[in-house]
């Protein structure tokens, strides 16, 4: 990052509401939102109190519509496709707990998956005895590996194929699109774990093809914390099922005069997606609203080149370590984006967590896998080379 660059990103920090005493190297855990964009989500809070009952009766279906079209524009993905959640983590329990599993069917995925996203799908295969089979994916990773891999570990029984878009623990981007590709030919469906990737890598979901498709944009879009989406092919909306039963899932009754409730088609929606997902009672829709203001923002600061001085200088933060400590990154340089592990020679992973941020004031997440322990470090178009080099110093005091 040259000067020039270095001036704008630490413009760039004072848009965001960060603390400014914060060496914050963690975006990609729960994003940041910038001072426009949290306004107006704010604006919007202020918009539903003014009254209540005509913005979320008669005002919100049409204000979310308008919010979802210009999310989809930015996604590659209709309107129609598109539903807002809370996260990607409620996006992935939805399609688990819709699947149509018998005794003896499989899932298939990776041992590199989210944590709890991986927990719901135990649960969901417990409870319907089918089996859930990792496939383990070796370090150092080799992308022109990861589809065969999967595929080969495909079974007639093989129901759906559950992967990352950016793995959490090891911020590897993983090969969906192909992955999707050669699932849809063999008859499997998919599920991909987009949390990370809106805002950090271009998105185009129509090409992508995954059955269903879950991001959150409270992360790297910079939208407020609770907004997220879940993009569905067409064919599949119909059967997915609501983790709220509410007005949309009884519209047709309504529409026939039995529900006891009027007006009820201005706020459930007109698609099956809509209706059956759209609306889960009286809940706060501004971080939903506030996403358009986020694309905005990004598209007014040029985030796609920023996006790439970002990759450059994670790579170098990762090279600058790793020439120290003489450890291997996992990876070639193209299988990341703005998240990169580092890999580091401690076992004691929260522990060194703890000192980078109670003693040096560095907000960064130290996460395992497979044995091993990595800095994982998010470079975000706020971040300047001064913050990187005080992770780098700081690391070398640590000896890791």
């Amino acid at each position: 990052m040259n000067g020039g660059a270095d001036r704008q990103a630490a413009a760039l920090r004072a848009l965001f509401l960060l603390d400014p005493g914060l060496v914050f190297l963690n975006h990609g855990s729960f994003g940041a939102c910038p001072q426009p964009v949290f306004d107006q989500y704010q604006f919007w809070q202020r918009e539903l109190e003014r009254n209540p009952v005509a913005f979320l009766g008669r005002r919100s279906a049409g204000l979310l519509r308008a919010a979802r079209e210009q999310l989809g524009a930015y996604l590659g993905a209709g309107a129609d496709d598109l539903v807002f959640v809370p996260n990607a983590t409620t996006g992935v329990n939805i399609v688990a707990r819709s699947l149509v599993l018998q005794p003896g069917d499989e899932v298939l995925t990776t041992d590199q998956e989210y944590g709890v996203c991986d927990a719901a799908f135990r649960a969901v295969c417990a409870a319907r005895g089918a089996v859930l089979r990792r496939v383990a994916v070796p370090l150092p990773f080799d992308p022109a590996d990861f589809v065969p891999r999967l595929m080969a570990a495909a079974s007639p029984r093989t129901r759906l194929i559950f992967a990352s878009h950016i793995v959490s623990t090891t911020a590897l981007v993983f090969p969906v699109a192909e992955l999707c590709a050669r699932a849809r030919a063999a008859g499997i469906l998919t599920l991909i774990d987009g949390a990370h990737a809106p805002g950090q890598v271009t998105l185009d979901l129509n090409a992508l093809g995954a059955d269903y498709y879950t991001g959150n944009c409270h992360k790297w879009l910079c939208a407020p914390k609770g907004s997220a989406f879940v993009h569905v092919r067409p064919e599949h909306q119909a059967a997915l099922q609501p983790s709220v039963v509410s007005w949309g899932s009884v519209a047709d009754e309504l529409a026939a005069g039995g529900g006891g409730h009027t007006g009820f088609d201005a706020y459930v929606g007109h698609t099956p997606l809509e209706r059956r997902l759209q609306w889960q009672g009286t809940r706060d829709i501004a971080a939903f609203l506030a996403v358009p203001a986020a694309i905005e923002f990004q598209a007014a600061h040029d985030w796609p080149r920023l996006r790439a001085s970002c990759h450059a200088l994670a790579l170098q933060v990762q090279e600058d370590v790793l020439r120290r400590n003489g450890l291997t990154p996992i990876a070639e340089g193209t299988a990341f984006a703005q998240m990169v592990p580092i890999p580091v020679q401690t076992a004691d992973a929260e522990g060194l967590r703890r000192w980078l941020s109670e003693s040096r004031g560095i907000e960064v997440p130290v996460t395992q896998h497979a044995g091993r322990t990595f800095v994982r470090v998010s470079v975000q178009a706020y971040n300047t080379e001064a913050e990187i080099a005080a992770l780098v110093s700081a690391l070398a005091e640590a000896g890791v």
